[in-house]
């Protein structure tokens, strides 16, 4: 049993086996038992299940603690926070997708359940790459950050910015490269049917197009968070833990945070100070003569920008509708 205890990526290999077998077994109680059959998931049963995942992320952080100790965990907790307020901006995305393909409620989990899969090897690739190049050139953290303060400022000042899927160039290739169906065929990715020859061939439908822009839309906000979590610790255990932690609890969250995602417009306010934020932590420390910025201070600057965010963005939107019209406004007409 000596090989458990071998370090890979500078951790003991059981607790990198450990997490695995969490993420396998929860995968497989959601597909296998939760959600067996297609059906519609209400914001009941979505708050249940993102109550299920917040928790047991939260329980992960206990076993880092006991582990690696106090600053871990909290470097932990900071790092599952962001990432999982960071991918909030993605449900707005997924909702725009599964809305231009038509993706009735009931085939929404298949697509976001098998995109989780894409996502925690993707994540994998980028966390062990960024993990790599962030040991071999401890510099690159420096340009990490000026990204995020880069990117904090673009989004404060550019605002709101619709995705054109129609006009999406992976969605055009697959057009030209696929046998694309025009109709849903129940919950199938892929169908078998007749082509202008006549011929029985493998057709794509709708739901494995909304898979693949799903998984792309999550590389791109990768872009900005893997570096968020990197500037808080350059240690991938925890930065590909929080990941995986956040984005499966948010992808079980999406069912309810759909229906009112309107309430959280001005949410991105707080998110580009966020980011400033996270990408000043490693200037500020170092003007101050510290090692690292204190673990402490980080998490509880981030519930701030957050709490403050979620507040604000509550209260400017309290009486709007679904599309964010006055309730008022709409019933006087």
């Amino acid at each position: 049993m000596e090989f458990l205890y071998l370090l890979w990526l500078g951790k003991p290999l059981w607790m990198w086996l450990t997490f695995i077998a969490i993420v396998i077994t929860l995968l497989v109680f959601d597909l296998g038992v939760l959600h067996k059959d297609d059906h519609e998931i209400g914001v009941s049963e979505s708050l249940k299940l993102s109550a299920m995942y917040i928790s047991l992320g939260l329980l992960f952080a206990v076993f880092v603690w006991w582990q690696l100790g106090s600053e871990a965990s909290g470097l932990y907790l900071t790092a599952f926070v962001v990432e999982k307020t960071l991918a909030m901006d993605n449900v707005f995305v997924i909702a725009m997708i599964f809305s231009y393909f038509a993706i009735p409620r009931q085939y929404q989990h298949r697509v976001l359940f098998w995109g989780i899969l894409g996502v925690i090897l993707l994540r994998a690739i980028m966390i062990g790459l960024g993990a790599t190049l962030v040991a071999q050139y401890s510099w690159i953290l420096y340009i990490f950050a000026v990204f995020l303060i880069f990117t904090g400022v673009k989004m404060m000042l550019v605002g709101d910015k619709e995705m054109d899927i129609a006009n999406n160039p992976v969605l055009k290739f697959l057009k030209r490269r696929m046998n694309v169906t025009e109709e849903l065929h129940g919950s199938d990715f892929f169908v078998k049917k007749p082509d202008a020859s006549g011929r029985i061939v493998r057709f794509a439908t709708p739901l494995f197009l909304a898979l693949v822009l799903i998984e792309i839309a999550d590389v791109i906000f990768a872009v900005d968070s893997v570096p968020a979590v990197f500037a808080i610790t350059s240690d991938p255990f925890i930065v590909y833990t929080s990941n995986i932690f956040a984005i499966l609890g948010l992808r079980a969250l999406y069912f309810a945070l759909a229906a009112i995602i309107h309430r959280f417009h001005y949410l991105k306010y707080a998110l580009s100070v966020l980011l400033i934020f996270i990408g000043s932590k490693i200037f500020v420390a170092d003007l101050m003569g510290w090692e690292k910025f204190p673990a402490a201070w980080s998490l509880g600057i981030t519930f701030a920008i957050l709490g403050a965010g979620v507040a604000y963005s509550l209260w400017k939107t309290r009486g709007t509708d679904h599309d964010g019209h006055d309730g008022k406004a709409v019933i006087a007409e």
